[in-house]
């Protein structure tokens, strides 16, 4: 197969098993968690290292940001020989139950994105695979990290759908965005990211493996901004540990899958 056009991977440059990071400058903080990595290949948001984790052929590949980008990179990660999808991120919570550094671990998604609508109509569902969710939980554990199980709200718009007029530019804002976050809180939707219904929907269709964890940086029902103003840079809890904690988690969750693959052969 020709390389492919977005993400510059050719057959043999990918594992079965792949991380996927929204930002590109995370992608070598979780290739430096492995044994061994080389950077395969840079273009766009696109950037790919491969390597090995405890002897498991690995990959991670960034996404960029939102579910468009990512049905990009994981259309022609399949194509090279992808399997198993793992996305890792960072994440808001509608749950008080939640802080700030503790990891979610996706089993479903509610798909408010557009992307995996031009794949499946919208009742189709957005589930992780059994044994993803499995490898994640007891990654977790074995690494005494503070989890939560649960669904995650994808959406399209980082400041749109704010509950409070603030977020987005100018002071826009529309009345039936008032209660949306609470609403979710009361359906139990823990998370909200931006690229995991996607991964979930399409590797669901082509009889593939995927799942998603990410570490909460933000309560969203209770931002620190003044008058409802919206401002990542400050309400967002930047931590360079939980981003490695984020790494060494999806590594282990993939060691565990090859593991549990190599016990049913």
């Amino acid at each position: 197969m020709a390389k492919q056009y977005h993400i510059q991977l050719d057959d043999g440059d990918c594992a079965p098993f792949v991380l996927l990071p929204g930002d590109p400058g995370r992608v070598k903080t979780v290739a430096d968690t492995w044994d061994t990595s080389r950077k395969v290949a840079e273009n766009r948001e696109y950037v790919t290292y491969t390597g090995e984790y405890k002897g498991v052929p690995i990959t991670c590949t960034s996404t960029g940001i939102g579910a468009s980008s990512t049905a990009i990179a994981v259309e022609e990660l399949a194509r090279v020989g992808a399997r198993t999808f793992l996305r890792i991120g960072t994440c808001g919570t509608f749950q008080d139950r939640v802080k700030d550094g503790d990891m979610v671990i996706f089993d479903a998604a509610a798909r408010y994105d557009g992307a995996s609508r031009a794949y499946a109509p919208i009742e189709f569902p957005a589930v992780a695979h059994y044994s993803v969710i499995q490898a994640c939980v007891q990654a977790a554990q074995q690494l005494g990290i503070p989890y939560h199980v649960g669904t995650t709200r994808t959406h399209d718009g980082l400041y749109a759908r704010q509950q409070a007029p603030g977020g987005s530019y100018n002071g826009y804002w529309q009345s039936d965005w008032a209660h949306h976050y609470e609403d979710l809180k009361r359906l139990n939707v823990v998370a909200s990211e931006m690229e995991a219904s996607v991964i979930l929907v399409l590797a669901k269709i082509w009889g593939l493996r995927a799942g998603g964890i990410a570490t909460s940086v933000i309560n969203v029902l209770n931002p620190s901004g003044e008058e409802g103003e919206y401002d990542p840079e400050k309400d967002f809890a930047h931590s360079t540990e939980n981003i490695k904690s984020l790494a060494l988690m999806g590594s282990e969750a993939v060691c565990i899958l090859a593991k549990m693959d190599e016990e049913l052969k």
